[in-house]
């Protein structure tokens, strides 16, 4: 997108520049719609506490009724059984429950722990939970999920092919500073310029969103966890881990590492008491904000999870719902090295592990997403010819497969469902190469 250069690279860049302007076109409108929805994520806690403060507000008070009380209030009001119950740390908020009725649908209710009376009752999940599932594409199924791979990999191909595209030659004028010009020079500078500066957070976001992918995201959970990289080891005295059989996104809010991880209990006649884990929880004394998750079968321990900004605060109980028994206490420092990797990028992803900083950095990532695509659809425009898609030409020569192949294949090996996508991409490409010479031929040739 800059000036042609002299040769020997002039093939080369022509060629990057193809598949950059390509990968642009093919990826670019899902990666706005990402960086949008992304951006609102960012403002979750200020979204929800604005959406919610009419139904969870509370007089503050120096006492509590009975913990069992408010479940008994929450069911009545929402109409079916407990999954989850979310502690605030402030004490003029109410008690969030989640209720899940016969339907499966599910319902915010929020109790005052000062007296159990129900203050609201709403659907669960709300605008933040809307815009997550637009963020990764659940809305469409599961091949949302996989789209969302194909997408992330070729936003860190664009990222690559545009350095190659930036790297300075001989100038510094629209390398790191924008021309005081109007005009296509001023769109592709702006472009390079974005692109430089946002570039590492942009490949950043990509790659740190890829734990949640349907296909290298769950390959790489289930590897790290069968090498000893990922899930920490139950305790000695615990029953091992068993993958949750019910939803898999239970116990909730255990991150990403202790996904789907269910611990047995032993058979009791008793029935399992809210209020007996909720003073398990404040004598070991766990920080609030935290989520209790009410298991699917009696069986099974009850997860009290710390809601934490940062992961070094990561700390999950299991506990007995009959006999309030700690079962396992698992913190940060006992995950392996790759799970604590990817929690802390998947926090620093989040906006949350470096505080306002933090969040303010990946905004930026999200705003210049929209900066790159809107600059490379302007320049795209203006040098567009009519009647055609104005695509670079590809020049041939083994310098030319080799600095394209160089940057993407590395990638295609990395992220399988990207090398199948690259496959097909360069299969049309062929083919309507093959097309365009058949045509031109075949105008030649007639009389």
């Amino acid at each position: 997108m800059r000036d042609p250069i002299p040769s020997p690279v002039s093939g080369a860049y022509r060629a990057v520049w193809r598949w950059h302007f390509y990968a642009g076109l093919l990826v670019m409108p899902v990666l706005m719609l990402m960086a949008l929805t992304g951006a609102i994520y960012l403002f979750r806690a200020e979204i929800e506490d604005a959406v919610y403060r009419p139904l969870a507000e509370v007089r503050p008070a120096a006492t509590t009724t009975s913990p069992d009380r408010w479940a008994a209030a929450a069911r009545v009001a929402g109409g079916g059984e407990v999954a989850s119950v979310l502690m605030p740390d402030r004490p003029d908020r109410a008690v969030r429950f989640t209720v899940r009725r016969p339907d499966e649908s599910q319902v915010f209710v929020f109790v005052d722990p000062s007296d159990a009376q129900t203050t609201g009752v709403a659907p669960a999940g709300g605008v933040t939970e809307t815009v997550k599932r637009i963020h990764s594409l659940e809305i469409v199924g599961r091949w949302g999920n996989l789209l969302v791979e194909v997408v992330a990999g070729w936003a860190m191909i664009l990222v690559a092919t545009g350095v190659f595209l930036w790297w300075p030659r001989r100038r510094v004028a629209g390398v790191v500073t924008v021309r005081a010009r109007a005009g296509r020079p001023f769109w592709r500078d702006l472009h390079a310029v974005t692109g430089l500066y946002a570039g590492a957070v942009i490949f950043f976001l990509a790659f740190t969103g890829m734990p949640w992918s349907g296909v290298w995201g769950d390959a790489i959970l289930g590897q790290m966890r069968a090498s000893g990289i990922g899930r920490p080891a139950t305790p000695p005295a615990a029953s091992p881990w068993e993958h949750a059989q019910h939803k898999a996104d239970e116990p909730g809010g255990v991150g990403w590492t202790m996904e789907g991880a269910t611990m047995a209990t032993p058979a009791h006649h008793a029935a399992p008491s809210l209020e007996r884990v909720v003073d398990t929880a404040n004598r070991s004394a766990l920080a609030r904000p935290w989520l209790i998750s009410v298991p699917a079968s009696p069986d099974l321990a009850w997860a009290v999870a710390r809601q934490p900004t940062r992961v070094e605060d990561t700390r999950t109980l299991y506990v007995d719902g009959v006999t309030g028994d700690v079962r396992a206490d698992i913190r940060y420092r006992q995950f392996g090295w790759g799970a604590k990797a990817f929690e802390w990028g998947i926090a620093t992803h989040q906006g949350t592990q470096y505080g306002a900083i933090n969040r303010w950095v990946m905004l930026s990532g999200c705003v210049a997403v929209w900066l790159l695509a809107i600059s490379g659809l302007v320049m795209w425009w203006r040098r567009r010819p009519s009647g055609g898609l104005g695509a670079p030409a590809a020049p041939p020569g083994p310098r030319v497969r080799a600095a394209v192949l160089g940057i993407v294949i590395p990638f295609s090996i990395i992220y399988p469902l990207t090398g199948l996508s690259l496959l097909a991409a360069i299969l049309i490409d062929r083919t309507a190469a093959a097309i365009r010479r058949r045509f031109a031929i075949s105008e030649r040739t007639a009389p």
